[in-house]
């Protein structure tokens, strides 16, 4: 499964977002959590290498909380500054600012230096599709300010946001890198909904999905899913499923593609638990 999915906009995108750090001091590149390394675009780092960037593994609160551990340790060890957050509930939001205090001290005291006026920090929110940047904007503002939806690619114009009388916020377009690689990779953001469900197949990503259960939490298969056995093939496994469920077809025949997009409804609302995709 090879993913080639760079709509026009994406295009546009880059391109906006490339003039936009001209503008900015700061970078707050946002990942989710459950897959943090597969979610990071190597265009956007390449892009953005000259300023000051923070790493935010956002919606962790639907990761593996020892992995979001292991992958902040991570991050760090790279030179990066690394937060974890959970924007719906707000936690990670103190982290978050103190983290832009210390990305900016070094403007800060160039202006005190110069005998400038400290104006706010610029800062741009960048990352792919579908991270909850918007979710996050609102969430450091306390109070709903950008567009935030559940498809790839709400928000599509660059929005300014006031936070506080120290910051200012730029949210971008979500931006993907022009080619996906590894079909595992390609797996992974389809099941976090990070690229277009036009480029690719749900059943194909509810198998990957029933490996990584097979691997990380087998009893789920029994203890959610209410299997009496669990099939050693994936196909018999997500048919069986079907069945479990009353997905069925003409005939009382398993309807697996109605349960492989139920599967992948159930992971990325979290009712399956925190799974992290990515390993170290």
């Amino acid at each position: 499964m090879t993913i080639n999915w760079y709509p026009g906009h994406m295009v546009r995108a880059r391109r906006d977002i490339e003039e936009s750090l001209k503008l900015v001091d700061i970078v707050l590149m946002l990942v989710d959590a459950r897959a943090p390394l597969s979610c990071r675009n190597p265009d956007l780092e390449r892009m953005a290498r000259r300023k000051k960037m923070v790493m935010i593994l956002n919606k962790n609160d639907l990761a593996d909380p020892s992995a979001t551990s292991s992958f902040l340790k991570h991050l760090r060890q790279e030179g990066f500054m690394a937060v974890a957050m959970n924007s719906l509930k707000g936690q990670g939001r103190r982290e978050v600012l103190d983290a832009v205090h210390g990305a900016y001290e070094e403007h800060r005291q160039n202006m005190l230096r110069r005998g400038r006026r400290i104006r706010p920090a610029r800062i741009m929110v960048a990352g792919v599709p579908n991270v909850g940047k918007s979710t996050f904007l609102n969430s450091l503002a306390g109070q709903k300010i950008a567009r935030t939806g559940a498809r790839p690619g709400v928000t599509r114009g660059k929005q300014w946001i006031r936070v506080r009388e120290d910051m200012e916020l730029l949210d971008t377009p979500g931006l993907l890198w022009p080619k996906i690689e590894t079909e595992e990779q390609g797996l992974k953001l389809a099941l976090l909904n990070i690229i277009g469900e036009n480029a690719y197949e749900d059943y194909e990503v509810a198998l990957y999905l029933v490996r990584v259960l097979r691997e990380q939490a087998p009893q789920l298969f029994m203890e959610y899913y209410k299997l009496a056995e669990i099939a050693g093939d994936d196909q018999r496994l997500l048919a069986d499923i079907s069945l479990k469920r009353g997905h069925l077809i003409k005939g009382g025949q398993p309807d697996p593609e109605k349960t492989a997009r139920q599967m992948i409804s159930d992971y990325r609302a979290g009712n399956l638990g925190r799974i992290t995709l990515d390993q170290l």
